[in-house]
């Protein structure tokens, strides 16, 4: 079994790629594993159904490993339970539960955690991440 070291909780800005990457992880509309090769290669990504309507899709979309590797560095996303086979370790990406300290919520009363909400019927730019996943 592949096991992945302890990363820090370091908080850091969000970059314009970074923030694209945890909207569609928090989006939750195509579900983000992360797959841990047995040669330690790391690939994050998600299946992009494919759209009838525009022929788009119908492949698995990679997402940049280092922008999901600092969001979980930065404690933004965690890791599901491990699947474990012999030739890779798959877990399920989702974003973290947001903090809810004092610090955090102090002048955004009844807004703890809450952000702009996007909804399940919103197009997402298939285009926007282009790299296929490689097995």
């Amino acid at each position: 079994m592949t096991m992945l070291r302890p990363l820090s909780r370091a908080r850091a800005p969000l970059g314009p790629e970074g923030a694209e990457v945890l909207r569609l992880i928090t989006q939750r509309r195509f579900p983000v594993r992360l797959t841990v090769h047995a040669n330690g290669r790391r690939r994050y990504g998600y299946w992009l159904p494919l759209d009838p309507a525009t022929g788009r899709g119908g492949c698995y979309v990679a997402l940049p490993t280092g922008e999901c590797d600092a969001l979980h560095a930065a404690g933004r996303i965690v890791l599901g339970d491990p699947l474990v086979d012999p030739a890779k370790t798959t877990y399920t990406v989702r974003a973290a539960a947001p903090a809810t300290g004092r610090g955090e919520a102090a002048g955004r009363k009844g807004t703890v955690g809450r952000s702009k909400a996007v909804g399940r019927g919103e197009a997402m730019d298939p285009g926007t991440f282009r790299h296929a996943l490689t097995a």
